[in-house]
């Protein structure tokens, strides 16, 4: 069967806190562990031509999880940028991040932007990090952006320019790990029209060969936009 590739993926990174559970182990094992499947979608989806990734890295609503665990996750994800940075130069990924990046710690902000400053150049594919992120903290900030500007009416394409990332294409496939059926506040404007596709496999084990069982299943798909074909 001939793929089908789709432009833009968005990820939902779900069950690193179960798979370490179920091995008697602490919850941040479970997120390192995550770690290397983050890298090998990244390159998986560079390999097979998807133009932009987004994983939904750390929600508004994580904020709340405890301290220790917060802590452990900011400092994982500026280790992780620091550590791959040659590779994403290598591979052509340019990094960009959407979400309330102001209430990241400072050095975690300070080691992103030098990632995103890093990275810029490149353009086989974006990898935008969803940090403190919300969908629909994004959409009420939007509107109070264009309120601000003494916008009176938008249409759906004007509305985009207001988003925390107007460049970013809506997404073709969202996919969600763990066996959970929901979107979490993941890009809600962006996922109008994007295919789901669920799985049963916990984060830290999903690799390059779930990802391509993902895009398989999406190129089966007949996406109608609500026309009739």
């Amino acid at each position: 069967m001939k793929l089908r590739v789709p432009t833009h993926v968005g990820i939902i990174m779900d069950g690193n806190g179960r798979w370490a559970q179920r091995r008697g182990l602490p919850r941040i094992l479970g997120h390192k562990v995550g770690v290397e499947s983050v890298r090998s979608v990244i390159k998986a989806a560079r390999k097979i031509g998807v133009k932009y990734l987004t994983l939904y890295t750390f929600s508004s609503e994580n904020w709340q999880r405890p301290a220790e665990e917060v802590g452990a996750l900011m400092y994982m994800l500026k280790l992780l940028l620091r550590k791959e940075i040659r590779n994403l130069n290598h591979l052509g990924v340019r990094v960009k991040a959407i979400g309330e990046l102001r209430l990241l710690p400072k050095d975690v902000q300070q080691v992103l932007d030098s990632t995103i400053k890093e990275t810029s150049k490149n353009e086989e594919m974006v990898l935008t990090l969803a940090l403190s992120y919300g969908g629909r903290k994004e959409i009420v900030r939007a509107v109070n952006r264009a309120i601000s500007e003494g916008v009176r009416g938008v249409d759906e394409e004007n509305f985009r320019r207001f988003l925390y990332d107007p460049d970013l294409p809506d997404l073709d496939l969202v996919i969600r790990t763990a066996g959970e059926y929901r979107l979490s506040n993941f890009m809600l404007w962006q996922a109008a029209y994007a295919e789901l596709y669920f799985t049963d496999t916990l984060w830290p084990d999903f690799r390059e060969e779930d990802f391509f069982k993902a895009i398989e299943d999406y190129s089966k798909r007949v996406r109608k936009f609500g026309k009739v074909l």
